[in-house]
């Protein structure tokens, strides 16, 4: 592997001073690549071949982060290529009942599951697009992964308020707790996650207790949260809401750093490249890990996608939210 491709691996954050990370030397860097070429082509050497001899490319990127085989990691990875999966679409999580036409017709949520075999960890995967737009889908890199997702739509602003889309989240989440062992998965693995907006919304579910206990879950009965480039301050789309410009930073009850705690499950954040990110989300998410190490927060990594923009820094975040799933497992 060439200098070029390793480098574009994630880099854990480890914030200094205006939220700098320290750079090595030309000279360690050097030593760095040849250590980690030699590295991985050990791994190479001794993976079990995929079909078609061509390396699975989920699997090449969680391998750069990793510095031995993990032969467990390996045969879950060949069980998950043989299980059978198919999709449940539109389900409601919502009750008939709801009384406002909009969150009938919104608060919709489809399930990726596989087939048979033993209960495995669930993703509530939730949408980007500003609270403003976007719709469900079920992300192609979490295919076939042998895990359950769960993909849900959400009000959106401005025609439904703040905290609207927030209850609708909090709702989805509750349904997954509730149902999703019929689906084949394990209500004891159930990771939150999302991209931009997405990653608002189950970072505030997650961190702030209230909005699960209106359905009697205890948030801390998740596994894990990851977002992806998530705004952990209060969201620009709520501050427009209140006539504030998107460039006018606002913490209160309905930003994610505002809740940080120590008891919180494990945390992943991820962040495209400081220098390419949207409004300053990777000093958001900087501050996000700073703050819940300040309240001694046990389980919290801060890693930066160095050289993705904010749209570009999900597809290599997948695998890294499929790695951390499963070292949560062990």
């Amino acid at each position: 592997m060439n200098s070029q491709n390793l480098s574009r691996f994630a880099r854990e954050a480890r914030p200094t001073g205006p939220f700098r990370t320290g750079f090595a030397t030309p000279k360690v860097w050097a030593a760095l690549i040849v250590l980690g070429c030699i590295g991985l082509g050990a791994m190479a050497q001794t993976a079990a071949p995929t079909s078609g001899g061509t390396a699975d490319r989920t699997a090449d990127l969680a391998a750069a982060r990793t510095t031995a085989s993990r032969p467990s990691a390996q045969r879950a990875a060949s069980s998950a290529l043989q299980l059978a999966y198919q999709t449940e679409s539109g389900l409601s999580y919502r009750p008939d009942s709801e009384p406002d036409a909009y969150a009938r017709e919104r608060c919709k949520l489809d399930v990726y599951h596989p087939v048979g075999g033993s209960l495995v960890p669930t993703v509530v995967w939730f949408h980007g697009g500003g609270l403003t737009g976007g719709n469900r889908s079920i992300p192609s890199a979490l295919k076939g992964q042998g895990i359950t997702v769960v993909a849900v739509d959400y009000r959106l602003s401005p025609k439904a308020k703040a905290p609207a889309y927030i209850e609708d989240a909090a709702a989805a989440v509750a349904w997954t707790f509730k149902n999703i062992a019929r689906y084949g998965g394990d209500t004891n693995r159930i990771f939150l996650s999302g991209h931009s907006a997405g990653g608002y919304l189950a970072s505030l579910v997650t961190l702030d207790r209230r909005w699960l206990a209106v359905h009697s879950v205890d948030p801390d009965r998740l596994a894990g949260l990851v977002p992806f480039s998530g705004q952990s301050i209060t969201h620009f789309a709520i501050r427009e809401e209140r006539g504030l410009a998107r460039t006018r930073p606002l913490i209160d009850d309905l930003a994610p750093v505002y809740h940080v705690r120590n008891d919180a499950p494990p945390i992943l954040l991820i962040s495209g490249d400081r220098n390419h990110e949207l409004l300053g989300r990777y000093e958001e998410s900087a501050y996000f890990w700073r703050m819940l190490k300040e309240v001694g927060h046990p389980s919290v990594e801060l890693l930066e996608l160095q050289g993705y923009d904010h749209g570009q820094m999900a597809e290599p975040a997948f695998p890294l939210l499929l790695r951390f799933i499963r070292q949560q497992g062990k």
